[in-house]
């Protein structure tokens, strides 16, 4: 499964153990240590190109520097560490809809792999919420620890230009199996609602990213609308 546990930074094991006994775990050092070592597994598949270990480290370091406003900051990172721990990048209507992500599903792994390592069914409850908060990035009304867990999810808009087009490629390699015209379909409806939205971040802190990432997603889409003008139409269809 790509890039084994044992050959990832220690600190995703450890920084795994620390959020999941601030969370409630009461399981033992094994028992803990074996859920990490699955999710590092999973997010080292090698069909992922962007959602990966490093967007995973991106993630959660956006929550530490989101951290202060948070009221259960270990809840949170538990959710960031499942937020795209199964990830499908082949599935048919993959692009389409959300990406690979398929959040539903992370959230019940969520659900299940906490409780089975000693958490309380409401914790555990809470970061599947969580996840689920992330299905169409809207927080959940009123919740600053899903505008937290959204804003670090979408902080990579606001990179530097040269990590921002780093970003670009690697979902791009991600989905390399969709035919181009098909990716730019996707990617320019994702953009374009992106752009529409009145406010891409919803934490207060989260907010100085914004200027950044409007200016790296509209100079995106007008790349995109100008590669997409290029490419020639499909032959209509015979009737």
């Amino acid at each position: 499964m790509g890039v084994h546990h044992a050959d990832a930074p220690a600190w995703f094991l450890s920084a795994f153990k620390r959020a999941a006994r601030g969370a409630g775990a009461t399981a033992d050092d094994d028992a803990v240590r074996a859920i990490g070592e699955d999710l590092v597994d999973r997010w080292s598949e090698p069909d992922r190109r962007f959602h990966n270990l490093r967007h995973l480290a991106d993630v959660l370091h956006r929550v530490d520097e989101l951290a202060e406003e948070v009221h259960e900051p270990d809840l949170v990172r538990l959710a960031a560490w499942y937020h795209g721990a199964v990830f499908d990048a082949a599935r048919k209507v993959a692009y389409a809809t959300q990406g690979g992500e398929q959040t539903t599903v992370s959230a019940e792994l969520a659900r299940t792999q906490l409780i089975g390592i000693g958490m309380a069914p409401r914790a555990a409850e809470r970061v599947a919420a969580l996840v689920d908060s992330l299905a169409r990035h809207k927080p959940l009304a009123g919740d600053v620890d899903s505008a937290v867990l959204n804003d670090a999810d979408l902080g990579m808009l606001a990179t530097e230009p040269q990590r921002y087009r780093e970003y670009m490629a690697d979902v791009r390699a991600e989905y390399a199996h969709i035919p181009l015209p098909d990716y730019l379909d996707a990617r320019i409806r994702v953009l374009t609602k992106l752009l529409q939205r009145r406010s891409l971040f919803w934490s207060p802190m989260g907010a100085a990213w914004e200027e950044a990432a409007r200016q790296n997603v509209d100079a995106e889409l007008h790349r995109l609308l100008k590669e997409r003008s290029r490419l020639p139409e499909p032959p209509p269809t015979a009737e």
